[in-house]
């Protein structure tokens, strides 16, 4: 039997959110784990000029891990890439909808009737217009409505620099009535633009509700990878469990790297993500997960952002994950080397 060479570099990306990869890669862990083997780990986003970012969006590097929003993920698979789903979070981001100072706006009801931002920015996958397509969607079908009784007012992206400029923009000019934003930095932009709350998704009793691009956030592998060499997917799940279970005892250190993770100051951080979210990084597969990753996908799929169904049961192989939880639970208490900040992308 001949055995595959093992490859000499691993590469990981996640997005600027809460992961267990980021906790792994600000504690070194990843670094740690493959350097007897001669493998250098390195972050997608730190490599030297030259490397090929697009594949956080497109997974064409068969050596990546990927721990980020479904989006992308999603697209990828749906185009043909072949990636396998290896695991699912639920990281609650705060999503809200944000309206002017002053407009008695409030409640998902209140929506009826309303102009909707929706940004449209000249990338292969929009993933910013299909997170608040689908985020006013889940506040609309709370209230029990559908989308066709609100205006979606597509909003160009193009002249404008960071993140929700473009809608918040429109919502000061008064061209729409409604934005939908999400995560650390939307928090310190509403305060900025003094923008004030008329939905907070999170805090609707259904989840299916707040499905979107980070809600569940999937850990995709390539095949080619899982296919060659199983056990360093393993071994790299296994680090990420472990990094999960540190969190659950480091809330301040957690809050610390979500700081480094996302650019967003402290203030930022505790604004959007709440108490307990350093207990939520391990990933799982559940049916549950899965089910609302199928929801994703259709959401996604009737807006024509994927070009081809994405059989989410076919993608998700639950067999890493299975061999990394015996392979953590094997293994002794993990020695923590120094920190060592590491920035991550949009997501």
């Amino acid at each position: 039997m001949t055995h595959a060479v093992l490859p000499r570099t691993l590469w990981f990306t996640r997005c600027p959110v809460p992961t267990a990869t980021g906790i792994a890669a600000d504690r070194r862990w990843l670094t740690e784990e493959f350097a007897p083997d001669g493998i250098t780990v390195r972050s997608l986003q730190d490599a030297a000029p030259g490397a090929d970012r697009a594949a956080h969006f497109t997974h064409a590097l068969p050596g990546l891990f990927r721990e980020g929003g479904n989006v992308p993920a999603l697209w990828a698979r749906s185009r043909g890439e072949r990636t396998r789903l290896i695991g699912l979070t639920w990281i609650e981001e705060r999503q809200t909808v944000l309206v002017r100072p002053g407009s008695g706006i409030r409640g998902v009801a209140a929506l009826r009737g309303l102009r909707l931002a929706v940004p449209v920015h000249d990338i292969a996958i929009d993933f910013w217009r299909a997170m608040a397509l689908r985020g006013f969607e889940g506040a609309l079908a709370a209230a029990g409505l559908a989308p066709d009784d609100a205006t979606f007012v597509d909003v160009p992206a193009a002249g404008h620099r960071g993140q929700w400029a473009a809608e918040l923009a429109a919502l000061r000019r008064g061209d729409v009535d409604a934005v939908y934003v999400k995560g650390a930095l939307a928090v310190e932009a509403a305060r900025r633009e003094g923008a004030e709350v008329a939905v907070e998704l999170d805090d609707l009793a259904d989840r299916r509700f707040r499905i979107n691009n980070g809600t569940p956030r999937p850990i995709t592998v390539h095949q080619q990878l899982l296919d060659d060499h199983p056990g360093l997917v393993d071994r790299f799940l296994a680090v990420l469990l472990r990094a999960a279970d540190w969190a659950t005892g480091q809330p301040d250190e957690v809050a610390r790297i979500l700081g480094a993770e996302t650019g967003a100051g402290a203030d930022g951080v505790a604004g959007a993500y709440r108490p307990g979210t350093h207990l939520t990084l391990h990933p799982d597969l559940s049916p549950d997960r899965l089910a609302l990753l199928a929801e994703q996908e259709a959401g996604l799929r009737a807006h024509g952002f994927l070009p081809e169904p994405v059989d989410i049961t076919a993608w998700a192989d639950p067999e890493p994950l299975r061999r990394a939880t015996a392979l953590a639970a094997s293994r002794p208490a993990h020695r923590v080397p120094s920190p060592r900040v590491v920035r991550s992308p949009t997501p």
